[in-house]
């Protein structure tokens, strides 16, 4: 069983394929948090959690451990705020008296199989109950009333572990969360580097690591969305763990707002990881009776280095996260209009579009911004989601025929939390934005932000977007969000529920987007956000790919990608070769090729030379799609420890075959270059396509080849196909 109770112990001890994770309640029921790593046979914990207390600055509790315990410095699981834990704590209520001391104990627990989400989010899925298995435990505030639920749940042969919270108001009296965490782990060390992803528009999610130190080290959004700026992933790796050794935790949020994940070490040099919903700009009022659900949080652990721990997130998002047709069948191959024309278009220029991309191997064209209301630039008409037919002569059902008729997919962008002060919508809803009374709203990209939290709003843009969908033969749908959220406030929201906005307007997103997956199951939906400003698991549940990145130069783009990888599959990296400067097609195909693989251009622009470079890519998207898309990846080497190229590669799971990509960033001065491969069958005979020479396994990994032969300039790059024998 992967949940075990010990009753004689009072131990609980969940078993994720090769990891353990051990809690144990205590006397006076104080949950504490024992042990998280490598799979252990055995749960004798007599004496671990003893950490004495300091001095009377550390409160302590008489009863407890002979008067020896104190919650200052006990691994409490999931502590509350004010009474006796100093360190960052993962709960805090303010409770009808007007204070905020909170203090949960354990009340009783529940194992059963199978799981469920948090209510209104996306979580995890098991295909059977027999999948996984859930461990809930029941906490009390005995001075308030407030009744929360820890969940766990195991999967059988994943080294995962997700985890939500529950707090009810069971009291006759409200009271108000002021911070509540979907997860706290407690770490019996400091000895670790703290990895996370930060970035900015067209620089998003590079990788940085750094020791952690005596404090917290947090990273953050306030934005209303996951942002640019940060991810909602971070990993604690042991000094010395590299790619594929040492141990490494890794930490995800399934989630699309505001979040916070923070590192807290304190003077016993242990470490604390909390994670969820940010507390800033965050206050939930709960009437008796009233209950809360946080996002879910999904722990892994990896003794086989970074890169053990990325398959194992990317296989966990692959089988338990995206949902829908497009998990497992082949995805179109587009062209996306926007770098092509941007708002000058109409239908004749699109239809060459399509004639062009037809010769070359394309699938799908997709029509970008400008094809609804009055929209000729980014000044008007979000909001108002009925076709220009001054644009679009004929109407937008003559063009999708014509299209159609050449053998091409056809699909279309929308941006639905976005209005513009210009449009229909707004001057018949001003209040339908988000907004707050006496101050004025700010602008950006001349839109405001709709108000997703209200049911009036969203079923008005659904009547808007269903009677397109259900009128045209659509096949996708690029979901847009081009700005964050300010001035967050509603017209149906007033104190004591203000600070709801920013969760509720998420929640007013995924309901949208269900009712948009679930409507239309054959959809091919992918998300967008001024490229990955809001690349999330939590858009992951509804879309199987997210626009990675509007900076498409393919350099570049190796820094995203890499960093994308720690936590996100090659299939969900919305990458397409565009017309970008930098590199010849070759590179800019390679690099693309490592993600969902598109074009972002012209097609009636390109060269015989380029015409052929291309027809090539797209045959060569159809023969590795499977490789890529559902093979382990290897980070060989990265863009920023090596000053002069990157390489990767894709491993079938049944070792069968593997694809090594290198990118030369600037010239390789050194004439020799010897490359060891990873993740082949050792025992097994790989023959290295186009040369006819064959190799063991072993020997591509421990000997490795010498590549100095191949291509060393600027901006080049290069693959090698290996076949098992």
């Amino acid at each position: 069983m992967p949940v075990s109770y010990l009753e004689k112990t009072k131990i609980f001890k969940l078993d994720a394929g090769d990891s353990t994770y051990v809690l144990r309640v205590a006397d006076e029921g104080y949950l504490l948090g024992l042990y998280w790593g490598a799979k252990i046979p055995d749960a004798d914990f007599e004496g671990y959690d003893l950490r004495d207390y300091a001095s009377s600055f550390s409160p302590r509790n008489e009863i407890v451990g002979e008067g020896r315990f104190s919650p200052d410095v006990a691994p409490v699981e999931y502590s509350g705020f004010g009474t006796g834990d100093f360190r960052k704590t993962p709960a805090a209520l303010r409770n009808a008296d007007g204070n905020d001391a909170t203090d949960f104990r354990y009340a009783g627990h529940r194992i059963h199989e199978g799981k469920r989400a948090p209510a209104g989010m996306p979580g995890l899925r098991a295909d059977t109950p027999a999948d996984c298995e859930t461990l809930e435990i029941d906490m009390t505030d005995r001075t308030t009333g407030a009744a929360l639920t820890l969940f766990y749940t195991v999967f059988k042969d994943e080294p995962v572990i997700s985890r939500f919270a529950v707090l009810k108001n069971a009291s006759d009296r409200p009271l108000e969360i002021e911070k509540l965490a979907s997860a706290s782990v407690q770490l019996n060390a400091m000895d670790f580097d703290f990895i996370h992803l930060y970035g900015r528009w067209g620089a998003e999610r590079n990788y940085v690591r750094a020791p952690l130190a005596h404090g917290h080290q947090s990273i953050s959004s306030t934005r209303g969305s996951s942002s640019h700026y940060h991810n909602p992933f971070a990993a604690l790796a042991k000094h010395g763990a590299d790619e594929e050794s040492g141990e490494v935790y890794g930490f995800s949020l399934i989630y699309s707002g505001s979040f916070d994940i923070t590192a807290d070490v304190d003077y016993y040099e242990t470490t604390r990881v909390n994670m969820g919903i940010n507390p800033d700009g965050f206050l939930w009022h709960l009437e008796p009776g009233e209950v809360f659900e946080t996002p879910e949080a999904v722990l892994v652990y990896s003794a086989e280095g970074l890169g053990g721990m990325s398959r194992a997130f990317h296989r966990l998002w692959l089988n338990r996260l995206i949902r829908g047709k497009y998990r497992t069948e082949k995805r179109p191959l587009l062209i996306n209009s926007w770098e092509a024309a941007f708002f000058d278009f109409d239908a004749d220029k699109l239809v060459s579009f399509a004639e062009r991309a037809k010769e070359i191997g394309i699938d799908m064209l997709v029509m970008d911004d400008g094809w609804f209301g009055r929209r000729n630039d980014d000044r008007s008409s979000l909001g108002d989601w009925w076709v220009n037919e001054d644009k679009l002569e004929g109407g937008l059902g003559s063009l999708i025929e014509r299209v159609n008729a050449l053998g091409l997919k056809f699909g279309i962008w929308y941006e639905p939390e976005m209005i513009s002060p210009d449009s229909d919508l707004f001057r018949a809803h001003p209040d339908w934005c988000l907004h707050v009374p006496n101050r004025p709203n700010s602008i950006a990209r001349h839109q405001y932000v709709i108000d997703m939290s209200r049911k009036d709003v969203r079923d008005n843009l659904w009547e808007q977007i269903n009677a397109v969908l259900s009128k045209y033969k659509i096949d996708y749908v690029k979901w847009d969000f081009n700005r964050n959220l300010t001035e967050a406030g509603s017209a149906l929201l007033s104190a004591p529920r203000g600070e709801e906005i920013f969760h509720r307007f998420v929640l007013g997103t995924y309901e949208l987007m269900g009712r948009l997956v679930d409507t239309y199951p054959d959809l091919l939906l992918e998300n967008c956000s001024g490229g990955g400003g809001r690349f999330d698991p939590g858009m992951l549940y509804f879309s199987p790919q997210i626009w990675c990145s509007d900076n498409t130069d393919p350099v570049e783009r190796l820094a995203i990608q890499f960093g994308t990888s720690l936590c996100y599959p090659a299939s969900s990296m919305g990458a397409h070769v565009s017309m970008s400067r930098r590199a010849g097609f070759e590179t800019k195909g390679n690099v693309a090729m490592w993600g969902t693989f598109g074009y972002e251009l012209d097609p009636n622009r390109l060269g015989e030379k380029d015409l052929e470079i291309v027809k090539k890519q797209t045959a060569d998207y159809h023969r590795y799609y499977e490789l890529i898309h559902y093979g382990d990846l290897y980070r060989i080497t990265d863009p920023w420890d090596n000053a002069y190229r990157c390489a990767w590669m894709f491993v079938s799971p049944d070792k069968a075959e593997a694809l090594y990509t290198q990118v030369n960033m600037r010239y390789y001065h050194c004439p020799f270059l010897l490359v060891r491969f990873r993740g082949l069958d050792p025992a097994k005979n790989y023959t290295l396509e186009g040369t006819g020479k064959t190799y063991s396994g072993a020997f591509l990994m421990n000997a490795g080849l010498n590549l100095s032969e191949c291509p060393r300039g600027d901006g080049s790059s290069f693959t090698l196909h290996f076949v098992r024998e």
